[in-house]
C-alpha cells in the first residue's frame, strides 16, 4: 500500500486540479497549477459565496466554545499544555431571534488554508471568510432534549468546511458539535488573538513511509479521546470550558442534549476518528465515515452492534480500490452497516467546497459531481441514516438504490 497522500483542502474549492487520492488521507498536495491565474482571482473576488438553504423545518442557532481537556497534554505540542479544542456549537432555534448571520471563518484561518494551497492571490481571503451562513448568534434555543451529532473535519482542514452538514443537521433537530482539533489544521483561531497552525501536518509529512502511516493512526485515537471529552463536557459530565470573553459557556447546552441518542460523523482522518470514538465509547449509537482510509482499524470484534455508514468515492472507495482498509473493517463491521460510493466523487465531495467551488465557475476534472449534487447527496444520506438511527424514522433512501441518485451505489462485497 502506498504512502498516505497528503492533501491541501482549497485546491478542489479554487482550481479543481487536485489528484486523485487512493488512500482518502487528507494532507498536502502539490502547488496549484499554471492555471492559476489572475482572472480566476478576479472572478472569484467578485463572487458572494453562500452556503445552501437547510431543509429542516428549525433555524439554527450557533455559539462558539473554547475547551480544554485537563486530563491530557496536546500530542504534537507537549509544551502548550492542556488539549485545547474549538467547538462550532450548533442548535435548533426558534425562527426571527439571534443576530447576524455566523462568520464562516476568521481571515487568518481564510488566509492559512489558502497558503496553505499555495493559492495565495488566486482568491481573496476575505470572500472564502465571508461565505454567508444561516446559523444565527444569540437564536433562542428550541426546548426539550435533541439528538447529539459530533463532526470531526479532515486532517489540514478546518472545522467550517463541514458547516453545510452541521446546519442540515440542526434545521432536523439535532443538536451538532463541530469540532477544530489543536495542530491539525493549517490554521485555527483560538482566543487569546492565537492562530494554531499545522504542526501534525509537518511531522506526517517528514516521517518515512511506515511511521507516517503509524501518525495518521495517532491523529484518528487522538481525535476519538477528543469526541469523548466533547461528550463529557455536553452532557454534563466534564468540566473543561473556558469561558473567556466572546466564548460561549457549554453547561447552558447540556439541557439539550439527549445522552441516549449520540452520533458522530467525519470526513477523511474525521471519518476514521468516528469509528475509533465508537469503539472507545458505547455511549455513541451511531458512526459515519466520509472517505477516510482507516488508519486505525475497527476492532476485530466489531462496534458491539452499532450502525456505521462508509460514503464514499467511487473511484477511492470501491471493494476493490488500493484503499483495502475498506474492505478489511467493512467484515468486522458486526451491526446495521451500508457501504455506498458514489459516482464521479472526488475526496472532497462530501463536505463544502465542491459546493463552494461550483459558485465560482470552478469543477474538478477528476471529480465532475456538479457541486449542487455533492451537497445533496452528503446532506441526503447521513441526515437519512442519523434520522433513521437517532430518531428512530424510516428512511427508504437507505434501503437500496434509488431512481433519485442515481449516482449512489449500494455495495455489497
Amino acid at each position: 500500500m502506498k504512502r498516505p497522500q497528503l492533501r491541501r483542502g482549497a485546491t478542489a474549492l479554487l482550481l479543481a486540479a487536485a489528484l486523485p487520492l487512493p488512500l482518502a488521507a487528507t494532507a498536502v498536495a502539490a502547488p496549484a497549477p499554471p492555471a492559476a491565474t489572475a482572472p480566476h482571482a478576479v472572478a472569484a473576488t467578485a463572487t458572494r459565496l453562500t452556503l445552501p438553504d437547510p431543509t429542516g423545518p428549525y433555524a439554527v442557532g450557533r455559539d462558539t466554545l473554547h475547551l480544554t481537556d485537563p486530563r491530557r497534554r496536546d500530542p504534537w505540542v507537549p509544551a502548550a499544555g492542556a488539549r485545547e479544542l474549538m467547538v462550532s456549537l450548533y442548535y435548533p432555534a426558534h425562527r426571527g431571534t439571534g443576530g447576524a448571520p455566523a462568520p464562516y471563518m476568521t481571515t487568518e484561518e481564510a488566509r492559512l488554508l489558502l497558503e496553505g494551497d499555495k493559492l495565495t492571490g488566486v482568491v481573496a481571503p476575505e470572500v472564502l471568510a465571508g461565505t454567508r451562513t444561516h446559523a444565527r448568534t444569540g437564536a433562542r434555543p428550541i426546548g426539550g432534549r435533541h439528538p447529539l451529532v459530533v463532526l470531526s473535519p479532515g486532517f489540514t482542514l478546518n472545522r467550517a468546511t463541514l458547516s453545510l452538514l452541521a446546519e442540515e443537521l440542526t434545521s432536523r433537530g439535532y443538536v451538532v458539535a463541530l469540532l477544530d482539533h489543536a495542530y491539525e489544521s493549517f490554521g485555527t483561531t483560538f482566543p487569546g488573538g492565537r492562530t494554531l497552525t499545522c504542526t501534525a501536518c509537518r511531522a506526517v509529512e517528514s516521517a518515512p513511509d511506515s511511521t507516517a502511516r503509524k501518525l495518521m493512526a495517532k491523529v484518528a485515537t487522538g481525535r476519538a479521546a477528543d469526541i469523548r471529552f466533547v461528550l463529557d463536557t455536553l452532557t454534563g459530565r466534564g468540566a473543561g470550558a473556558n469561558t473567556e470573553a466572546g466564548q460561549g459557556n457549554p453547561v447552558r447546552y447540556a439541557g439539550l442534549v439527549d445522552p441516549r441518542r449520540i452520533g458522530v460523523a467525519g470526513h477523511s482522518i474525521g471519518g476514521n476518528s468516528a469509528a475509533s470514538a465508537m469503539a472507545a465509547d458505547r455511549r455513541i449509537r451511531a458512526g459515519v465515515n466520509m472517505d477516510g482510509t482507516f488508519f486505525a482499524p475497527v476492532p476485530p470484534g466489531g462496534l458491539d452492534g452499532r450502525p456505521f455508514l462508509m460514503l464514499g468515492s467511487l473511484d477511492g472507495h470501491a471493494p476493490g480500490a488500493e484503499d483495502t482498509t475498506w474492505l478489511r473493517d467493512w467484515r468486522r463491521l458486526d451491526g446495521w452497516k451500508r457501504w455506498l460510493t458514489v459516482r464521479d466523487a472526488g475526496h472532497f465531495t462530501f463536505i463544502d467546497i465542491p459546493v463552494l467551488g461550483a459558485q465560482l465557475g470552478v469543477t474538478d476534472p477528476t471529480a465532475p459531481l456538479p457541486g449542487k449534487r455533492s451537497g445533496e447527496i452528503t446532506r441526503d444520506y447521513v441526515g437519512a441514516f442519523f434520522d433513521r438511527h437517532l430518531r428512530g424514522l424510516p428512511e427508504p433512501v437507505l434501503d437500496g438504490p434509488t431512481a433519485a441518485n442515481p449516482e449512489v451505489l449500494f455495495q455489497r462485497p
